[in-house]
């Protein structure tokens, strides 16, 4: 990890360490996460550390979902919602309502999640082999009531044999809608295989209003461009189209944060990206791919938080 004050106790798995007045032990830094390219778990709390400063405002106020890999990519992950036993008392968190989860709380119907706005508790779910982070659309306020969705998101999903390529056609179709309904898209790789779009809303609305929006616009380009554009679910209905997943606007579903890696073979990042590379990447198949983690950094010490 980069310039943090490391304390004596240390042993052949575990090292002590200070972040930001907070000592935490982590453990297991030579562990392989990303056997294709060798990427140790060292290598990924720091890539963390180094884009704590663009990650955690797009973190903050969220309820966080992750997706664990405690053994490496190429092992078994698990989903988990709710703080995890032996949470740290200062990790700060929110217990909301929830329906349709089978990690509710059967008591009350609740879950509880950590809210992640300090380096202290990035390094601590990271160090759980936390590789991906997942946040809602909607915030919490300071006493962790939920405030309704700030903002709407497109997930740009290729059925093969569309790919990258045709995600960026679409999402400068996608821009032009949003832009109608006097939106600002943000474009971001997914990390994975296509392209999400954001747009701040300019008010607070339920996750159903913010939902709505989103699959209008979805049927809007499905109707407007057939042969490239479904808003259809069935993954039948798929191939050789991208499909707009308006559902992820949905208050109980959640979409991988900008900035956050993924549990891919490689150590690929959803990256906030510059409409002209989205527009280079529509006119050529290789302009454009998805992004590793070294890349990310070198990208933002250049061009600082393209989702800003």
């Amino acid at each position: 990890m980069p310039r943090r004050e490391q304390q004596g106790q240390v042993d052949k798995e575990e090292v002590y360490v200070d972040v930001e007045g907070r000592t935490l032990k982590i453990s297991s830094l030579g562990k392989v996460l990303y056997p294709r390219t060798g990427t140790t778990k060292g290598e990924v709390l720091n890539y963390y550390a180094q884009i704590a400063p663009v990650l955690l405002p797009h973190l903050a106020g969220r309820a966080v979902t992750r997706i664990r890999w405690p053994h490496g990519v190429d092992d078994m992950s698990f989903f988990e919602k709710n703080v995890p036993g032996g949470t740290p008392s200062w990790v700060r968190t929110c217990t909301v309502p929830t329906s349709g989860s089978r990690t509710a709380s059967k008591e009350d119907g609740t879950l509880t999640f950590p809210i992640v706005e300090d380096l202290a508790t990035l390094t601590w779910l990271v160090n759980l082999a936390a590789l991906e982070l997942h946040v809602h659309q909607w915030t919490v306020d300071a006493k962790g009531r939920p405030r309704g969705a700030d903002r709407v998101v497109i997930d740009l999903d290729p059925g093969e044999p569309a790919g990258l390529h045709e995600c960026c056609q679409v999402a400068l179709l996608a821009s032009e809608v949003l832009e109608e309904r006097g939106l600002v898209p943000k474009p971001v790789t997914s990390g994975s295989k296509g392209l999400h779009l954001y747009a701040d809303l300019p008010r607070r609305v339920p996750s159903e209003e913010s939902t709505a929006l989103a699959k209008a616009v979805a049927e809007e380009l499905e109707k407007a461009h057939p042969r490239l554009v479904t808003a259809t679910m069935t993954k039948a209905k798929r191939a050789g189209k991208v499909f707009l997943d308006w559902s992820q606007n949905s208050g109980s579903k959640t979409t991988i944060s900008p900035y956050s890696l993924r549990g891919k073979e490689r150590p690929y990042v959803a990256t906030p990206l510059g409409w002209d590379e989205v527009e280079a990447g529509a006119e050529d198949p290789d302009a454009l791919d998805q992004f590793r983690f070294d890349q990310v950094l070198a990208r933002v010490e250049e061009y600082g938080d393209l989702f800003e």
